[in-house]
């Protein structure tokens, strides 16, 4: 069992599964990743969509590895100052489940041609996208405050890190796959309403559940 800073218990498994409900829902809502990512693979074809995504995923490493350093500091240092920190990442959570569920605007995509990307350009553009996006910051860290306890191993903080960002690179790559072709990314942005909704409700929920634990 692993001990939570209120007093409780939750099973690793349990730990487990909140991460990657949370990382799952929250890679594959749309946003400025997924914009730059079907952006260049509809301009310049899969393999720049790939470089990407893979981008994306390195970026992910920065968020976690500043998060893992600060939460481990705020849990030794204050108890209270973390259990509020977890609240105000729950309370996140439950703002972009409302945010996302009630997202009218569908994704735009500039899609006007553009200089052709090196390798190392395509993969600077996901890294830069996702490093310096306000929303990835938060997104880390409102899951590892609602996930990570004073017992939690620094081997199991590390192996969640490294799942946000395979989840990432994994999704983003599907969609450079999908997106590489017109029909499939016309398909997938007319059902982009109903997807919202969906990501939005289990977000909501699992903000609330969290937030209310102990």
């Amino acid at each position: 069992m692993i001990k939570t800073p209120g007093g409780g218990s939750i099973t690793y498994m349990t730990e487990v599964l909140a991460v990657a409900l949370i990382t799952v829902l929250a890679v594959i809502s749309p946003g400025a990743d997924f914009a730059m990512v079907v952006r260049n693979s509809y301009l310049y074809g899969r393999t720049t969509g790939l470089l990407g995504a893979a981008g994306v995923a390195a970026g992910v490493l920065v968020h976690v590895t500043y998060t893992m350093l600060g939460v481990g500091l705020l849990i030794a240092s204050s108890t209270a100052l973390f259990t509020a920190i977890k609240l105000l990442g729950a309370a996140y959570l439950v703002y972009i489940g409302l945010r996302t569920f009630f997202a009218r605007a569908e994704l735009s995509v500039d899609l006007e041609g553009k200089r052709e990307l090196s390798p190392l350009g395509a993969m600077r553009a996901g890294f830069l996208t996702n490093v310096l996006n306000p929303k990835t910051t938060l997104f880390v860290v409102s899951t590892f405050t609602q996930v990570v306890g004073p017992d939690t191993a620094l081997w199991q903080q590390a192996g969640y890190g490294l799942f946000m960002s395979a989840a990432h690179f994994g999704w983003f790559a599907l969609v450079a796959l999908f997106f590489s072709d017109g029909r499939l990314r016309a398909a997938m942005l007319r059902r982009q309403k109903a997807l919202n909704r969906g990501i939005g409700s289990v977000l909501v929920g699992l903000g609330v559940t969290l937030g209310l634990a102990r």
